[in-house]
Formats: C-alpha cells, sequence, structure tokens
C-alpha cells in the first residue's frame, strides 16, 4: 500500500471520529484488531488469500466485530477496508491516522536514542527542550543503542539532531580526513 492510500484513509476516518468525538478510542480499536491480526497467523492469511471468497471474508470479520464490540464506526471502517481490500493494511493505516490525530492536535513525535536508557527527569528536560525548539507539544519514542557511548540523537520527521558521541566522532574523523 502507497503512503498516500494509507494516508486518504487515515485522513478520511480522522474526520469522522473527530466529528463523533471518539478519536481515541477508536485509535484503540484499531490498534487492538491489527495486533490480533498479527497475531494469528492464520487470520491474516484468510483477509490475504484471494481464493478466499469475499463472503467468507466478511463472516469472519462479523463474527470478530460483535465479539470485540467495537463502536459502530470502527466497525463499519474495517467494513470498508475488508470491501476494499486493505484489511491486511491496517498496520500501515493506524500509523498514518495516529500521525493525522496528533498533526490535528498540534502534537509532533519525536524518536530518540540514547546509549542507556534516560531517568523519568531527563525524558522531561528533553520533552520542554523539544517543546521550546518546535512549538509544539512533543510525544517522545525511545529506544536504546550503546554502539552511541554517549548522548542522544532525536529524529523528528525528516530532521535528525546528533549530539551522540558517536556522531561527534564521525565528524572529527572527517575533518581530519579532509585536512590530511
Amino acid at each position: 500500500m502507497s503512503a498516500a492510500v494509507a494516508r486518504r484513509y487515515a485522513t478520511a476516518l480522522a474526520d469522522v471520529v473527530a466529528a463523533h468525538g471518539e478519536a481515541r478510542e477508536v485509535q484503540e480499536e484499531l490498534l487492538a484488531w491489527q495486533r490480533m491480526i498479527e497475531e494469528h497467523h492464520e487470520l491474516l492469511e484468510v483477509f490475504r488469500n484471494p481464493t478466499v471468497h469475499r463472503d467468507q471474508k466478511r463472516k469472519v470479520l462479523e463474527t470478530l466485530i460483535t465479539r470485540t464490540r467495537v463502536r459502530q464506526t470502527t466497525a463499519n471502517f474495517l467494513r470498508v477496508l475488508l470491501q476494499n481490500h486493505r484489511i491486511t493494511e491496517l498496520g500501515e493505516i493506524n500509523r498514518r491516522f495516529a500521525e493525522e490525530l496528533d498533526e490535528r492536535a498540534g502534537v509532533i513525535s519525536a524518536q530518540v536514542i540514547t546509549a542507556r536508557p534516560l531517568d523519568e527527569e531527563s525524558c522531561e528536560l528533553l520533552r520542554q527542550r523539544l517543546k521550546e525548539v518546535t512549538g509544539r507539544e512533543v510525544r517522545l519514542q525511545f529506544a536504546v543503542d550503546p554502539e552511541l557511548i554517549g548522548g542522544v540523537v532525536t529524529r523528528i520527521g525528516s530532521t535528525v539532531y546528533d549530539g551522540s558521541v558517536r556522531g561527534q566522532l564521525q565528524v572529527v574523523r572527517e575533518r581530519l580526513a579532509r585536512e590530511a
């Protein structure tokens, strides 16, 4: 699925949930559905397999909708995805949906990579600093990479702020190579 297609589904869903005031609830339900489909390989294969008739897929979907007791908006969205052969793309659509909701709420996501886990105080200081730099609320997602040696690498969209020791050593290495 192309990013543009996922974005169209996500934007349309965001419009609907905004009108009904149920954005976070629908987002949680769709994430649960994504996990369910990913964790049950047989289920993914039923929805992915072109030899399984659409009516059989619809019956499986309706049974699961009844069992999971999702909101009407979520159920309708899942039906549209099934009808358009996109239900197996729920992960990408969910990612785009989260981005769309964040954008509408004025929130940006930042991926932070550190050599060691940060304590809460350091996380909050980093969040506040990024808020000052961007002028927006920031949702931090953390990862640990011991190869950084120390410091922090932060990615916001396509912008990377590399304050790692590894990054600084790379700059020194490049400078020495130019001067040699």
